[in-house]
């Protein structure tokens, strides 16, 4: 059973040394972030599930012990997915699951076993949902790391441009993130969430299968766009 979720934005600029001497400007979102993992800590589960989106053939489970990088942004620098051992698995963890690494070594996570699952970001919301159920039936206590941005389209030097929708897009979301809305996440658009680069919606719809009949309470703790993408962070409990 789910009894706990925190929502954090994975931009690779979240980790400072990728960010540089822009690094302040996301100190913010970063406090955050450890604010909602605090969250899971204090739920006390048996299992932690950490959920992010995956470009086409990037899909799949990595067990704890999973190692990725940040050198694809310009930094010579390796993140483990949980507690290291034995031998690490040879496929890496995909940027998104490699910044939710960082953020759970930022914290010292040591608190309940952990496993990442890529979702590839045009997997359909029903798929999504059952992927979410079947996580929450993972374990008697489950929490999960829910890894995802919003919109890309919100300002004209953004990755996607501007788009008119995509303000509205990411209102919505901030509001159900807030709620607790697994319906409202469940309802967000497929298609227009792909046309506005928002790469959160099929983890967000994870969260919102494995959430089904908990009735947990949501907190928002961020929500910006400082570089046109739409950033939340989020607890649920």
């Amino acid at each position: 059973m789910l009894v706990a979720a925190a929502v954090c934005p994975c931009p690779p600029l979240l980790v400072p040394e990728v960010a540089a001497g822009a690094a302040p400007e996301l100190d913010a979102a970063r406090t955050a972030c450890a604010d909602a993992l605090g969250v899971l800590a204090a739920a006390r589960p048996d299992r932690l599930v950490a959920v992010g989106p995956a470009a086409p053939g990037q899909a799949g489970n990595h067990p704890e012990g999973a190692r990725g990088s940040f050198l694809g942004f310009g930094l010579d620098m390796s993140v483990t997915l949980g507690q290291a051992g034995g031998r690490a698995p040879e496929r890496p963890l995909p940027p998104s699951l490699a910044v939710g690494a960082w953020l759970l070594d930022r914290v010292r996570w040591a608190d309940a076993p952990l496993e990442g699952v890529a979702v590839e970001e045009s997997l359909a919301a029903e798929s999504c949902a059952a992927l979410g159920r079947e996580f929450s039936s993972r374990a008697g206590r489950v929490a999960l790391l829910v890894l995802g941005d919003g919109t890309a389209c919100r300002t004209l030097k953004a990755p996607g441009y501007l788009d008119d929708r995509a303000a509205d897009f990411d209102a919505t979301v901030s509001r159900a993130l807030a709620a607790a809305d697994t319906g409202a996440l469940m309802a967000l658009d497929v298609p227009l969430a792909q046309e506005l680069q928002a790469a959160g919606r099929a983890p967000w719809q994870v969260l919102a299968g494995a959430a089904e009949g908990t009735r947990l309470s949501g907190q928002l703790l961020y929500d910006d766009a400082p570089y046109g993408v739409g950033y939340f962070v989020a607890a649920w409990s």
